[in-house]
């Protein structure tokens, strides 16, 4: 599967921002719930290991689970994961994560795209939970680069997260126990490499149009609309662009309006 392959490579490219870090520099709030780094990778790595696990150990997978909910009664999910890791931090803790990435890469490229496999909410195919996995460590990935105070430089991988937001979009409203609107507004992206990806058929839902950076920035809720180049017109457009979320779990609703940007100092 090729979503395996970004998926890693994704990985590596965070792996390139904090390897220069220095130990402390993990302790680095972000905007992100005032998560540190090394809670945003305590995260990353240990949801890494439940995926891999889901595809080759269900046993296995549903002890995770059990462990995990009974972890998070009463706490907050990054004590659990502080303590199913036992503490791991700084870069012994990004070295086990790429390591993990890189097995989990390759356990499911040679997987069936379309095999079934146990999750915390309802079962998805494997092409689905690698693609999810590749979407969160690029959401994640995020608050650090702008902690860091750095420009990131995407590439045209992140058409899978497009791709989810798309396919999302019925999701978004039904999560919310309401009604689509109307259809689904037309897309005009601009990828990272200068191609145009559109989705949609024009309609009175309107458009979005602009970089497709900016609308996986919204779709993942790492942005405000309103902080993003994103030109959005007609009413549905507009309603779809403050619910929008291409991730599983109960609604959510977008940071507010000029709280999730980059940085003006790096560490």
């Amino acid at each position: 599967m090729q979503q395996a392959t970004d998926f890693l490579d994704e990985s590596m490219a965070l792996d390139g921002l904090l390897a220069p870090l220095a130990e402390d520099d993990f302790e680095t709030p972000t905007q992100f719930k005032g998560w540190t780094i090394n809670n945003i990778m305590r995260h990353l790595h240990v949801w890494n290991i439940a995926v891999d696990l889901s595809l080759r150990d269900e046993a296995a997978f549903g002890a995770f689970v059990a462990a995990m909910m009974a972890g998070v009664r009463g706490g907050k999910l990054p004590e659990f994961e502080a303590s199913y890791l036992d503490g791991l931090s700084g870069h012994a803790l990004r070295k086990a994560w790429m390591d993990r990435a890189q097995a989990t890469a390759a356990e499911f490229a040679a997987a069936d795209p379309k095999l079934r496999l146990k999750w915390v909410g309802p079962e998805m195919s494997a092409l689905s939970s690698i693609t999810a996995r590749l979407m969160e460590t690029w959401a994640h990935a995020q608050a650090i680069y702008d902690a860091l105070g750095v420009d990131r430089r995407d590439t045209d991988r992140i058409g899978n997260i497009v791709r989810l937001g798309v396919i999302t979009w019925g999701f978004t409203w039904k999560n919310r126990r309401m009604e689509p609107p109307g259809p689904m507004p037309q897309l005009r992206l601009n990828a990272p490499s200068g191609a145009i990806w559109e989705y949609g058929e024009p309609s009175d839902s309107g458009m979005i149009s602009g970089s497709a950076t900016a609308f996986c920035q919204v779709v993942t809720q790492c942005r405000h609309v309103a902080d993003t180049s994103l030109e959005v017109t007609g009413e549905v457009a507009h309603q779809w662009m403050t619910v929008a979320q291409c991730f599983a779990g109960p609604p959510q609703d977008p940071p507010v309006q000029g709280i999730r940007h980059r940085a003006d100092k790096g560490v």
